[in-house]
C-alpha cells in the first residue's frame, strides 16, 4: 500500500467535511443505564422486562427498528436515535441541531416517551459514569456481532476493557469545524482540557457496588483499557498536528474488526495501514474505522469531545453550552487556545494522576481544577446567546460551590445508595412530568 496515499486520502475526508461557521451544529449522545427502582441491580437486555422489551414497546409507539438478525438492538425517530453499548447501556443521540433548546426538546421528549414505559415495570433510567450496583461478571453482552469482536480482541489488552465496555456511561459531544487551523484549535483545546473534563463531571462514586478510593474512574478505566486506542492522540501537543498527522494516526491503529457496509470480518492486530487501500474502499469502512479507536477527543465529521461522565438533565445541557460558549465564539476560542496551546502530554499526564487523588484539587500545570474550571465556565457564560446562558447556570453554580457530581453523591452516601443517587435517576424529573 502506498502509505503517502493513505494519509492523503484520510486528511482529505476531513477537509472535505469542514462546514461554514453558518452552518455550525452540535451533537450530543446522552448513555444511561436501565436500572430496578428498588435494588438498582441492571435490567437485562434479555428476557421478559428486559432492554429489548422495552425497544419493543417504543417500536410500537411508531421508532423504527434497527435489527441484527433476529435482535431489536437499536430505534430512531425523525430527528432521535437510540442505541445499545455492549452492557445495554441506552444510549441517546440527537441529530445535529443549532440550537441547544432543540436538543433538549428532543431530549426530553424522549425522556417522557420512556419513563412511563419503565415506571410500569418498576424500572429507571440513570445517568451515572460507572453501574452502581451490579458487577460486570454479571452484566450478559449485547447480542451483536461488534460487540462480540472487541470482547474477544479486548481480552488479552488493558485490564479494565471489559469494566470499560458493560459498566461505564459516558455523555459525548460533537462540534463542527471550518477549515484544518479551526480543526487544530478544537482538537487541541479540548484535548489539553482533559483533565478539567474527567475532574468536573467526574460521576462514579461506586466501582462494582463498592465506594471508589479515588476520583475520576473513567480516566483510570481508559488508561487500562488499550493503550493503541485510549487517551490521548499521539502528536496531538507537536507543532505539526493536523489532518495528516490524525490520519497517521488512525493507520497505525487496529481497527479490531471491518465493517464496509457489506461485510464485517475480524482483523485483529492488523494495523489499518496493512488493510486500506485508498484507491478502492467503501466509505462505510472509513467511517467505521475511525470509530474504533476511543481516545479523549476523536475526530470523525467533526471534532467529538469523549471525557464526560454520563451526567443527568439538565447538567448534560450545561456541559454542551460550555463547549458551545468556548468552541463557537471566535474571541474566546482564540483565548482559551492562547492558554492551551504550550501545554503537553507530561502536563496531562501529571494532571490526570493528581486528580485521581484530589479531584476538584488537583492540579494542571500551576492551577487547580477549580479555578481552571471557574475561569472557562465564565468564558464560555461570556460566548453564548442571551437566550442560551440559562443552560450554563447549573453548571456555574455546581462549580461556585466546589463541587462535582462525585461529590454530591458522596455527601448523601451515608443515607444509603438509593438516596445518594437519586439526583441521577430521571425518573425523579418534574420535566418529564
Amino acid at each position: 500500500m502506498d502509505y503517502n496515499k493513505q494519509v492523503g486520502e484520510i486528511a482529505n475526508y476531513f477537509k472535505a467535511n469542514e462546514k461554514d461557521y453558518k452552518d455550525f451544529k452540535m451533537g450530543i449522545e446522552c448513555e444511561h443505564f436501565i436500572i430496578d427502582k428498588n435494588s438498582l441491580e441492571t435490567i437485562s437486555y434479555y428476557g421478559e422486562g428486559g432492554v429489548e422489551e422495552t425497544l419493543k414497546e417504543l417500536e410500537l409507539n411508531g421508532w423504527e427498528g434497527d435489527y441484527e438478525g433476529k435482535y431489536l438492538l437499536g430505534l430512531s425517530n425523525n430527528n432521535k436515535v437510540i442505541t445499545l453499548e455492549p452492557g445495554s447501556q441506552l444510549e441517546f443521540s440527537v441529530k445535529p441541531q443549532r440550537n441547544i433548546g432543540d436538543i433538549e426538546k428532543e431530549y426530553l421528549n424522549f425522556l417522557k416517551e420512556i419513563i412511563p414505559i419503565l415506571e410500569r415495570k418498576n424500572q429507571a433510567l440513570i445517568a451515572v459514569g460507572y453501574h452502581p450496583k451490579t458487577k460486570i461478571d454479571d452484566i450478559k453482552i449485547l447480542p451483536k456481532k461488534r460487540y462480540d469482536y472487541m470482547f474477544e480482541y479486548f481480552k488479552d489488552k488493558g485490564t479494565h476493557a471489559h469494566n470499560m465496555m458493560k459498566g461505564t456511561a459516558s455523555l459525548q459531544l460533537a462540534f463542527d469545524f471550518s477549515s484544518e487551523e479551526d480543526y487544530i484549535k478544537k482538537f487541541k483545546i479540548a484535548s489539553a482540557l482533559s483533565p478539567i473534563m474527567y475532574a468536573m463531571f467526574d460521576n462514579a462514586f461506586y466501582f462494582e457496588g463498592e465506594k471508589w478510593n479515588k476520583h475520576n474512574l473513567r480516566s483510570y478505566i481508559w488508561e487500562n483499557c488499550d493503550e493503541d486506542r485510549s487517551g490521548i492522540v499521539k502528536g496531538t501537543f507537536d507543532k505539526d498536528f493536523g489532518y495528516e498527522k490524525y490520519a497517521e494516526y488512525i493507520l497505525n491503529s487496529p481497527p479490531i474488526f471491518i465493517d464496509n457496509g457489506k461485510d464485517v470480518y475480524f482483523t485483529g492486530d492488523k494495523t489499518y495501514k496493512e488493510i486500506f487501500n485508498p484507491d478502492d474502499y467503501f466509505i462505510e469502512e472509513l467511517e467505521h474505522v475511525l470509530t474504533m479507536v476511543f481516545p479523549d477527543v476523536r475526530t470523525k465529521k467533526y471534532v467529538e469531545i469523549r471525557m464526560m461522565d454520563a451526567v443527568p438533565y439538565p447538567l448534560n445541557l450545561a456541559v454542551t453550552a460550555l463547549w458551545k460558549g468556548i468552541l463557537y465564539d471566535e474571541n474566546n476560542l482564540n483565548m482559551v487556545y492562547g492558554y492551551v496551546k504550550d501545554i503537553d502530554m507530561e502536563d496531562i499526564n501529571k494532571s490526570k494522576a493528581d486528580i485521581a487523588e484530589k479531584g476538584l484539587d488537583g492540579k494542571l500545570r500551576d492551577k487547580t481544577i477549580y479555578e481552571i474550571g471557574k475561569w472557562i465556565v465564565d468564558t464560555s457564560k461570556a460566548g453564548l446567546k442571551n437566550s442560551e446562558i440559562k443552560y450554563i447556570l447549573p453548571l456555574e453554580e455546581m462549580i461556585k460551590n466546589k463541587i462535582n457530581p462525585y461529590g454530591m453523591i458522596e455527601e448523601k452516601d451515608h443515607l444509603g445508595k438509593s438516596e445518594a443517587l437519586k439526583g441521577c435517576i430521571l425518573n425523579n424529573l418534574v420535566e418529564v412530568y
